[in-house]
């Protein structure tokens, strides 16, 4: 399966946002292990906003978007309260947000690929860590991360409680 990873750009803003909305369906009928919903998270501006600042991510796989990943230098808040493995400015950390498999295409190695692209990616741009969260129910992604090299380091609230979203397990990768 050959997937092209490259930058977002607004000409793929409405195939991402039915990949969004594709997902959330997917998620309400199967376990929602990251505990997304529709309307809420991931939606259309959560797009928008990472193409403007040209850090949205998508793979595609015969011209069609079977994935996508934001790539910032923002962390959440509550990742200033962490005692990290490296103490740097978020300058040279990369922050996953938003990364996503359209539901099609769940176990064809597609977050794999991804997740290989932005290590990848990190070490040409000389980022010093990769930093990301994940849910603490949503154990297929933590077994993921792990497996490709994330290292466990707390777990925090990020004040999303009103949406049963209590505790998120944080994971670094130095590079």
């Amino acid at each position: 399966m050959k997937i092209v990873i490259e930058i977002g750009s607004l000409s793929d803003l409405d195939e991402l946002e039915l990949l969004y909305n594709d997902l959330n369906e997917y998620l309400s009928t199967t376990t929602n292990y990251p505990g997304w919903l529709k309307g809420v998270y991931p939606v259309r501006e959560n797009a928008a906003v990472g193409i403007n600042n040209k850090n949205l991510y998508v793979a595609k796989y015969s011209g069609k978007i079977v994935g996508s990943v934001i790539l910032s230098h923002e962390p959440e808040d509550a990742y200033h309260e962490i005692k990290w493995n490296i103490d740097t400015d978020y300058s040279s950390i990369f922050v996953v947000h938003t990364f996503v498999v359209h539901p099609d295409f769940l176990r064809a190695g597609i977050g794999k690929k991804l997740m290989g692209f932005f290590i990848q990616l990190g070490r040409k741009m000389q980022m010093k860590s990769i930093r990301l969260d994940v849910f603490e129910k949503n154990i297929p992604a933590i077994a993921l991360y792990e497996k490709i090299g994330f290292k466990y380091i707390d777990t925090v609230d990020l004040g999303l409680r009103n949406y049963g979203l209590n505790w998120f397990r944080l994971y670094e990768m130095l590079l």
